[in-house]
């Protein structure tokens, strides 16, 4: 675009995931360290997610909130993960983090695996 601005659809992460961060950081001792997900080459369909605690980000992270609850997404991450949104899920078979991706075209079984088209 002339003005430099971005067109990309923002990355989102509701309350409910928010707040699940920051009760698994608490319980692991680390109130104030954020998760970090990761996009990576592998699984049944071509790409996965990966989540980990992180104390803080890295230079040229997209943090996604301030305090407790932080969400860090790499550059090379968020360019999969445009459009995205990372919730938290409570089902009969277990609770887990969930991402709606309008890029990924096509899922794996398990939920945690994708492709683009």
């Amino acid at each position: 675009m002339p003005d430099g601005a971005s067109t990309a659809p923002a990355f989102r992460v509701t309350d409910r995931a928010r707040a699940q961060v920051a009760e698994i950081a608490a319980r692991e001792g680390r109130p104030a360290a954020g998760l970090r997900l990761a996009v990576e080459a592998g699984g049944c369909s071509g790409f996965q997610y990966k989540f980990g605690l992180e104390d803080s980000p890295a230079e040229d992270d997209l943090v996604v909130g301030e305090g407790e609850g932080r969400v860090f997404v790499d550059p090379v991450s968020l360019d999969l993960l445009a459009g995205a949104e990372l919730d938290w899920a409570e089902e009969l078979i277990g609770a887990h983090f969930a991402i709606r991706n309008p890029q990924a075209v096509s899922a794996c079984g398990c939920g945690t695996s994708f492709s683009v088209g």
